[in-house]
């Protein structure tokens, strides 16, 4: 019998290139010690002087990252641990943002949810033809609020919205390029990761105080983001103890 392979974020180095890989076997769905080990890692590497850049990605060849832990959601049973739950991705955001190196998204399949939020958080972001997206919050009784300020920042407040509204539908990874998500859009996964390696190492060559000192002027104005993304946390962790989010997820556990 094959044995599954356990959760793990890590980071190899390369050439000055930080690569940060996270994984779960459900998916790359994120339960609490993955989000938690992964803003640890992404802050890990933004003070380490070898590296010059990053590239956030998840391992295997589906899904990029299926969003929230549904087991670990439908477990909560306070408002505060519900808060405490959904602060993960607000903390990962966060890191992103902070970070003073530019990071680099690599998104080779279906994006969901908070997996969006991680898309969109990246500086630059290369995806092949499957990565399609979507925000599945409204269609399990919560809604995409601790990542809405991320999305709406990225690809703009009438695509988001659309997004959230049309919960069940998943928009192509064109549609993502279009609306500013996704950089680049490639055929294959190899060619995806071929542009990836090929821009990382353009950039790593660049002044590493100029690649700084934009990142900060990219992010210019999300200093609340601290608090910001913290209270809407709040939001989502009271109305996951809605009787119909708990009924609507032991359906799909």
């Amino acid at each position: 019998m094959q044995k599954e392979i356990e959760s793990y974020v890590k980071l190899i180095i390369e050439n000055t290139i930080g690569y940060i890989e996270f994984f779960h076997p459900n998916r790359n769905s994120m339960p609490s010690d993955i989000l938690l080990q992964l803003k640890k890692t992404i802050d890990e590497a933004g003070k380490n002087e070898a590296i010059n850049v990053i590239v956030l990605k998840s391992g295997g060849d589906r899904t990029f990252c299926a969003g929230a832990s549904f087991n670990e959601v439908i477990e909560v049973d306070s408002a505060e641990k519900g808060k405490a739950f959904f602060s993960g991705f607000a903390h990962v955001i966060n890191a992103m943002r902070k970070c003073p190196k530019l990071i680099i998204g690599r998104v080779q399949g279906k994006t969901v949810g908070g997996g969006v939020g991680l898309a969109a958080a990246a500086d630059y972001c290369l995806a092949s033809k499957f990565a399609s997206i979507r925000l599945s919050e409204f269609s399990i009784g919560i809604g995409p609020f601790v990542i809405e300020p991320v999305v709406s920042r990225k690809i703009g407040l009438a695509a988001m919205s659309q997004m959230t509204i049309d919960a069940e539908t998943f928009f192509t990874a064109e549609w993502a390029k279009e609306k500013g998500l996704y950089a680049d859009v490639f055929e294959t996964v190899e060619a995806m990761d071929d542009a990836v390696k090929s821009l990382a190492e353009k950039l790593s060559g660049y002044n590493p105080e100029a690649l700084k000192q934009m990142k900060s002027v990219f992010w210019q104005d999300t200093e609340h983001w601290d608090t910001l993304l913290i209270d809407r946390a709040k939001i989502s962790g009271a109305l996951v103890l809605s009787e119909f989010t708990k009924s609507t997820l032991k359906r799909f556990r």
